[in-house]
């Protein structure tokens, strides 16, 4: 059975991504688009789009233009947004690095992408001269003044799998998908909280993108920290907040959220992970507010499906209605055969946010992606009879760490390079505040604690892929063709806790 939205569809333009977001910038004039939360520093729509203009002159002048490849290894800053439509405005590429990454994971993505500029912050400079040298970047820029690296001010002047995949969003994929929401947000201008990274792409279309279109105004935080987002909330009478799963439980839970007037908080969305509807609803109780959630993954665009700011349309637990333009179809994960409403399966959904597929890898395209363009999102779900979708469990084994993907398959790389390790896997394990940690199983053929193997592999990656915990085990389950059995793993660790 195949579920479509219950919107009509929309018209999606044939236009670059930096025309469709910004090109109407510069009629909202001095009307705040994004402000710098800790500093305050605030950026009109007007200088967004000079701005906009002239970082695409400078980069055209030192030789950047369609087809290449721009890395943004940067927290959030309102110079964020210039960044990416310049690059989209030259019809350049860019991918978008997580700031925590190590240099050894910043060159690995740099060389997987292709990419021959980079712009950073001052205290990232470092690592990111690091893994430059394992990738060959033709220059590095700068945020700010910075010895040794040309600054964004400069640059500004001259023109007055099990590892992870590198997903091909086309501007078509990312300007449908902003079209294909419009119609379900409220008509008044907003002002957004931008707390979720704007290098994930809940935060780059969601939050970046949308906003900007809308002519929202944006407030960019570079780091989660829980007093700070509240003082924000509360000093720029935030309307609308994009959370993930672990701040609407703070926000449900925390005492400190009794100390800030929140009255201004008119709506929360939640997404990049399954949110109980019981927090849901504790949240929405507690700041007198419209809470509900929404699915989508980066092969989408993001989004696949939301809830309108409506009580009377929201159903608790679910992540919403098919937006428009979308349909969605469960299958059973061995046969493939279709699914009728209230039956759980793989979800599949075709629209036109669908990616192009994944960058240098045929095969895992053609593994998610069919022919006739349903992609198989690889997430255990089921529509029921009035077209919501449920997500519940993943079919995939990427762990999902406070929203963030972690594959398995590189901390069991990196396990095997301790002399002590003849083998290892790695699973998700549940985890009340960030969904899920990473837990590690060896099989030892030398002597070393399970904390010192913890510390050999969680000093090479971010914080959020760190190793949470570690069992020693005689043997790893594998298939007959040695591929391992995480799902053999995982069903144990539940039945060792259902015990």
């Amino acid at each position: 059975m195949i579920f479509r939205s219950r919107f009509p569809d929309v018209e999606i333009p044939e236009v670059s991504l930096a025309e469709f977001v910004i090109g109407k910038a510069a009629g909202y004039g001095d009307r705040p688009a994004l402000i710098d939360g800790p500093s305050g520093r605030t950026v009109t729509y007007a200088a967004l789009a000079a701005t906009v203009r002239a970082l695409a002159a400078g980069l055209a002048q030192r030789g950047f233009g369609k087809g290449d490849v721009f890395a943004v290894y940067s927290p959030n800053l309102p110079e964020y947004a210039a960044v990416l439509h310049a690059v989209a405005m030259l019809g350049g590429i860019t991918t978008t690095v997580n700031p925590l990454y190590t240099a050894r994971e910043l060159g690995e993505q740099l060389a997987d992408a292709g990419a021959s500029f980079l712009i950073t912050v001052p205290p990232l400079l470092e690592r990111a001269r690091e893994a430059s040298r394992q990738a060959g970047l033709k220059e590095i820029f700068v945020f700010g003044e910075a010895t040794e690296a040309t600054s964004f001010a400069s640059l500004l002047e001259a023109g007055t799998t099990g590892l992870p995949k590198g997903v091909m969003l086309t501007h078509y994929n990312l300007v449908a998908n902003i079209c294909q929401t419009e119609p379900l947000f409220p008509a008044e201008i907003e002002r957004v909280i931008a707390v979720l990274p704007f290098y994930h792409i809940y935060g780059l279309t969601v939050l970046l993108n949308i906003s900007l279109h809308r002519g929202d105004t944006v407030i960019t935080m570079p780091r989660f920290d829980l007093e700070q987002f509240l003082q924000l909330l509360q000093q720029h009478a935030v309307t609308r907040a994009y959370l993930v799963p672990p701040i609407v439980l703070a926000l449900a839970k925390h005492p400190l959220v009794e100390k800030f007037n929140l009255s201004s908080l008119r709506s929360i969305n939640s997404g990049a992970a399954p949110l109980g509807g019981n927090v849901e609803q504790a949240c929405g109780d507690r700041l007198s507010c419209f809470v509900a959630q929404g699915y989508g993954l980066t092969e989408t665009s993001p989004v696949v499906s939301t809830t309108p700011i409506d009580p009377a349309v929201r159903r608790p637990g679910s992540a919403g209605l098919l937006i428009p333009n979308t349909e969605c179809k469960v299958v059973d994960p061995a046969s493939g055969a279709e699914l009728e409403a209230n039956q759980q399966g793989e979800v599949c959904v075709r629209g036109p946010q669908v990616m192009k597929g994944y960058l240098n890898q045929q095969a895992a395209t053609a593994a998610m992606l069919e022919p006739d363009g349903w992609l198989h999102t690889g997430d255990i779900g089921m529509v029921d009879e009035d077209g919501y979708l449920f997500v519940v469990d993943r079919l995939k084994e990427l762990i999902k760490y406070k929203g963030f993907q972690v594959a398995p398959a590189e901390l069991e790389s990196l396990l095997l390079k301790h002399p002590a390790v003849a083998d290892a896997a790695v699973i998700p394990q549940p985890d009340a505040e960030a969904g899920e940690v990473p837990k590690a199983f060896v099989v030892m053929k030398g002597s070393a604690s399970p904390e010192e193997l913890m510390a050999f592999v969680n000093g090479q990656v971010a914080p959020f892929k760190k190793i949470r915990q570690l069992e020693v085990v005689s043997e790893i389950p594998k298939s007959p063709a040695g591929k391992i059995l995480r799902r053999t793993l995982i069903e144990r660790e539940r039945s060792h806790a259902g015990a």
